[in-house]
């Protein structure tokens, strides 16, 4: 009998296990991430009386690969556009947290003894809360629709591109083995122009192919397509130096913001399931019970410092942003744990040889005790925010409603900074998109040219070529905002303007001229004279072609077409305007989705029976029925299976409003559960001699008025009737097929249905 491979044999008893572990999780209703590392534990090495994984380094493949799923799955929910709409309170509340947990962490590593880059990587993993966590003990407890939530959701969008960064910083300083201010400066640098590259690039190009390959893109060639675009970044990153995962979470980025993100999220989520429970698996694969114990002391003491630390820094952070201190309490409780960033990043040390064995499970530890207090944490902030309000002096409550407040009033921007900021975001992107197309350019394309086509004329088509394809992102960078509302307010107010404003233009103009240098310096073997003249020529060229110009225009609306095609389809299908949204977050009140579930109690309903108004403190201010949308319905619009109901109303009368719902509703199942179940059958009966029904039609048998039941077919000895018309005549001997409810269905056979006479 030939022998399966141990990967094969190894896998099988991680999904076991996982699965048996999982179940009793699940009942005893704690998060499957948990289930997921005991049962590492349980396959783990460590264990040696049940059957264990044989060869842990296969395994390593496995996690690799769930990290990548992973991070592809929280890039599709990510998206750079949604990092932009977060807000200052996510974004100054992501890097109080991320700073304070990592300086929290560092020094609580060196006070261990644990050495530099120990209590380096230990601060990198104390500083990102688990937004799967978190996300789950939301859902759980109904708490997605509260005002805090959406609070900690753009704190999380936020940490989770900081994890990213920091991954990139860390392997930095683990591959130098020290801190060094310009190798750290160069990294961030490469950094940054390779997101914006492929960022821009993938935003121009993906959702385009998307769209055209719609027709044919069903289940299963759209998640080939996606996960071939997310393992071809995987390589893409790899090649320019980054990590694995970092590629994985750009492409997820860049598919988030196709209209087919939804659906792309939807057929990779068994995916991810499935690689991330191998990865969960493995990181408890790594944990020794033994060294646990031997650590317990400083598995207390970290488990305090997250604990303390993301109350203390979120909720500093969220209250420094303006927000009022209930809201900065409740967001602090919810963030006190860490996560699978913790692990990956602690996995990340461990590759790169820089961290010693025993704080990988010192932190699984760690992340598994904060992880089963998240629900009580969560539970615990109201208490503790009822307990600091009336600590607090009233001076310090008026100040804080004062700043919270302040904080939100909308300042005008001035014209100035409008112009500065539109030219800092355009000259820096196409910067960063054609210094990459040259650096490519110069290192693959040119050589395969000069195979076919060496010497001078090589050289010459090379650059003409390369001259092509980056000309519109030059002209773009040199004659962009020359002619917008702000330049020419700007030049009109005030002829002391103008100044600054012609500089402007000269120095894009100059760097135009530094970038076309590159290619020309390169490829041409001419003098600093005859290369500055070819460019300046080229230059002057691009600034006049009519075609650049409409071909910037193109391409740029190109762009802005596909980065906002997936808002402009949910725009359109947005309950509600969102300005209104966010003026209603101003009074203490917020919008909330609901769906009217099959079987209802409220379903077939008007409003004004329902009274939800008066029983629940709430409003209903529009209805969606597919594609129809009701706003600000009447009293006498009534409710459809399927209906979602956009309701507006402060945190306590929305919860209030879906406790209401589910008991109406959990009421309504168990009573129809009660009711006996009708099951339908379909028998055949057999016309005997001195039977009723010979010489009788099917109408005047009785059999559907009385005994409600169908007559489906009639065998009459070698014929048969298919379906027979309700005049049909029963003869003596015929088999009839008869449909209807069971117990109907055994009267009927046993001859007590009686006929109509």
């Amino acid at each position: 009998m030939s022998q399966i491979p141990a990967l094969i044999s190894d896998l099988a008893v991680i999904l076991i296990s996982a699965g048996l572990v999982t179940l009793l999780f699940k009942r005893l209703k704690q998060p499957v991430v948990l289930g997921y590392i005991v049962a590492g534990i349980l396959a783990g090495p460590s264990i040696k009386q049940i059957p264990t994984v044989t060869d842990v380094e296969s395994i390593h493949i496995w996690a690799d690969i769930g990290v990548i799923f992973l991070l592809f799955a929280l890039g599709l929910d990510f998206s750079f556009k949604k990092l932009m709409k977060v807000g200052g309170t996510a974004v100054i509340g992501a890097i109080t947290v991320v700073i304070g947990m990592m300086t929290a962490g560092y020094i609580t590593g060196l006070a261990l003894g644990w050495g530099h880059m120990n209590s380096l990587f230990l601060g990198g993993m104390l500083s990102m809360s688990s937004t799967t966590i978190i996300f789950k003990a939301f859902d759980d407890m109904g708490l997605r629709d509260q005002r805090f939530a959406g609070v900690v959701f753009g704190i999380l969008v936020v940490e989770d591109l900081f994890a990213v960064l920091l991954m990139v910083l860390l392997s930095t300083v683990a591959v130098s083995k020290h801190v060094e201010g310009i190798e750290l400066l160069d990294s961030v640098i490469k950094l940054g122009v390779f997101l914006l590259f492929c960022f821009v690039v993938g935003i121009y190009l993906i959702p385009s192919f998307l769209k055209k390959a719609k027709s044919f893109l069903n289940e299963e060639t759209l998640l080939i397509v996606s996960i071939g675009l997310c393992l071809g970044m995987v390589i893409i990153a790899t090649q320019a130096g980054f990590s694995s995962a970092l590629g994985a979470f750009v492409m997820g980025s860049i598919l988030a913001e196709t209209v087919e993100a939804e659906r792309i999220e939807h057929l990779v989520k068994p995916v991810k399931d499935l690689f991330g429970a191998v990865f969960f698996v493995s990181v408890g694969m790594l944990i020794d019970p033994q060294m646990l114990w031997e650590y317990k002391i400083p598995i207390i003491l970290i488990t305090l410092v997250v604990m303390a630390g993301q109350i203390l820094f979120a909720s500093f952070g969220v209250l420094l942003s303006g927000q009022p201190i209930k809201i900065a309490i409740q967001s602090g409780f919810s963030l006190a744990q860490i996560g699978e960033f913790a692990f990956i990043i602690a996995g990340l040390g461990l590759s790169l040889k820089v961290t010693d064995q025993f704080l990988y499970p010192i932190v699984v530890a760690v992340s598994v005790i904060t992880t089963f207090f998240t629900p009580y944490m969560i539970r615990l902030a109201d208490p503790a925010y009822k307990q600091i309000d009336k600590m607090l002096p009233e001076s310090w409550k008026l100040f804080l409603k004062r700043y919270a407040s302040g904080s939100n009033t909308i300042r005008q921007k001035s014209t100035w900074h409008q112009l500065l900021k539109a030219l800092v975001r355009i000259v820096g992107t196409y910067t960063a998109v054609c210094l990459v197309l040259i650096f490519l350019w110069l290192q693959f394309v040119t050589p395969f040219i000069s195979t076919y086509l060496p010497g001078l004329k090589g050289n010459l088509l090379s650059l003409l070529l390369l001259l092509s394809l980056i000309s519109p992102m030059l002209r773009a960078i040199m004659m962009k905002k020359n002619h917008s509302e702000e330049f020419l307010q700007l030049w009109n107010d005030n002829k002391y303007n103008r100044g600054p404003l012609i500089s402007l233009i000269i120095l894009r103009i100059i760097l135009c001229i530094v970038l076309v240098m590159l290619p020309v310096a390169r490829l041409l073997n001419v003098t600093l004279g005859i290369m500055l003249s070819i460019t300046l020529v080229l230059v002057v060229l691009m600034i006049f072609s009519k075609r650049l110009k409409r071909q910037s225009i193109l391409m740029e609306r190109h762009f802005f077409s596909n980065l906002a095609a997936r808002e402009v389809e949910e725009e359109r299908n947005a309950p509600i305007d969102q300005r209104f949204a966010n003026h209603l977050l101003e009074r203490d009140l917020h919008l909330a989705e609901f769906e009217v579930k099959q079987n209802s109690p409220s379903m077939g309903k008007s409003l004004k029976e329902l009274n939800f108004r008066q029983k629940c403190n709430v409003n209903i201010v529009t209805i969606i029925r597919g594609n129809i949308r009701i706003n600000i319905p009447g009293g006498n619009e009534r409710l459809y299976p399927f209906d979602k109901l956009v309701v507006v109303g402060s945190d306590d009368d929305l919860a209030h409003f879906r406790k209401y719902i589910e008991e109406r509703y959990k009421a309504s199942t168990a009573a129809q559960s009660k009711a006996k179940v009708k099951e339908m059958k379909m028998e055949q009966i057999i016309i005997a001699e001195g039977s009723r029904l010979i010489g009788r039609s099917i109408i005047e048998s009785g059999i559907r008025d009385k005994a409600a039941c169908l007559v489906i077919g009639i065998e009459r000895g070698s014929t048969s009737i298919q379906n027979p018309p309700p005049s049909t005549i029963f003869e003596e001997g015929d088999i009839v097929w008869i449909v209807g409810e069971r117990d109907k269905l055994i009267q009927l056979s046993e001859g007590e249905i009686v006929t109509s006479e």
